[in-house]
């Protein structure tokens, strides 16, 4: 089992590198799940489904096993993390689990200070704007991964044939973090530096990709099916700039697990724009936001990548009448593309109701 291949696959079959015996990929526990079969494009009885930040800060049992504990030491103890991974399939009964994790956990294990301000979102003790400043920065200890690896290894124990996918933030979007200090709306510095000191901002988004590629490799070792790269921020770009300063770091993380037998995913916000250069960086499976049709952004893309996505997570709060026509318009979009994947055009929103989730996620697999 495992040889997950695309539907734009050169000519020539890549090999791959084995994963552990126990892997669910190859023990096959996971190999033949509707999600895989989509994300290789293939014919799926059904419609599989997930839901990015699937947790969505909204179950009470979530908040019941977070009570007094910060978000980065959630995401660092191993039992917590799967528990809270675990959670929505219990509840909802999707068709895979992503790893509860931040995309600031990479910076937090490489010894970058960094904590999540309830409100306000991650905030860097020390904001990385100089070269001096990127000199200073810490390789990643492969000991510092162990949380992460147990955590992974925990779901996959209990998930059984429901695949788990792994997760992290890009590097433009981790770099930004870093330069910006903490959550902003335009990236102003981090433009500046892209333009002003290429060479800087080479250097550090290549630190940012090198220890994002140990932390999804990591993920996928310890039992992950698949992996998705969210870059929140990218949308921001113009496409010369994500060209000229993103893709070849993005590029680098996706290639530092392409020797694993795994679909690729990868996600950005406000990114349709951006669809194939995002594409080409090495994602198997594009992840499309609610600003775009699927069917439009199939087009985009040649008709040749399977495509997750993107009802929008408005419609959560709409009623069930307009939720489930907005989620029939996605069937039919997703229906033009090789394969198709249910999810929001973003993340779970903090205040949903669960119940309205758990009757979509029925709705969705009652579609023919």
């Amino acid at each position: 089992m495992g040889l997950i291949m695309t539907t734009h696959a050169p000519a020539t079959e890549p090999t791959f590198a084995a994963l552990p015996a126990d892997h669910p990929l190859t023990d096959g526990r996971t190999g033949r799940s509707p999600l895989l079969t989509a994300y290789r494009g293939e014919p799926t009885t059904g419609h599989p489904v997930w839901f990015m930040r699937q947790a969505g800060r909204s179950l009470p049992e979530y908040l019941e096993v977070r009570r007094g504990i910060d978000m980065l030491q959630a995401c660092l103890t191993p039992d917590l993390a799967a528990e809270i991974t675990l959670q929505p399939v219990r509840r909802h009964r999707v068709d895979a689990a992503v790893l509860f994790s931040d995309i600031v956990v990479p910076l937090k294990l490489a010894g970058i200070g960094v904590e999540i301000v309830p409100g306000t979102g991650p905030v860097i003790d020390h904001p990385i704007r100089t070269a001096a400043d990127v000199a200073a920065l810490p390789e990643l200890d492969p000991a510092a991964l162990q949380p992460v690896i147990q955590a992974a290894a925990n779901c996959v124990q209990e998930l059984g044939a429901t695949p788990l996918i792994g997760f992290a933030g890009a590097p433009f979007t981790l770099a930004s973090y870093l330069v910006e200090g903490g959550p902003s709306r335009e990236h102003l510095r981090t433009k500046a530096l892209m333009h002003a000191d290429p060479e800087t901002w080479h250097a550090l988004a290549a630190w940012v990709g090198r220890i994002t590629g140990a932390f999804l490799r990591a993920q996928i070792l310890a039992g992950a099916s698949a992996v998705q790269l969210f870059d929140s921020w990218a949308g921001g770009l113009s496409l010369a700039d994500y060209q000229r300063f993103v893709a070849e770091h993005s590029a680098a993380v996706l290639a530092s697990v392409s020797d694993l037998p795994v679909p690729r995913v990868h996600f950005g916000v406000n990114t349709g724009e951006l669809l194939v250069a995002m594409r080409d960086t090495g994602a198997t499976v594009m992840g499309v936001d609610h600003r775009v049709p699927l069917d439009v952004a199939n087009e985009r893309l040649g008709g040749r990548t399977p495509l997750q996505g993107n009802i929008d997570p408005a419609l959560l709060f709409a009623g069930d009448d307009a939720l489930q026509a907005a989620t029939l318009d996605c069937l039919r979009a997703g229906r033009a593309a090789p394969g198709h994947v249910v999810n929001l055009g973003h993340g779970v929103p903090p205040d949903t109701d669960p119940e309205v989730l758990t009757r979509l996620v029925a709705f969705i697999h009652d579609q023919p």
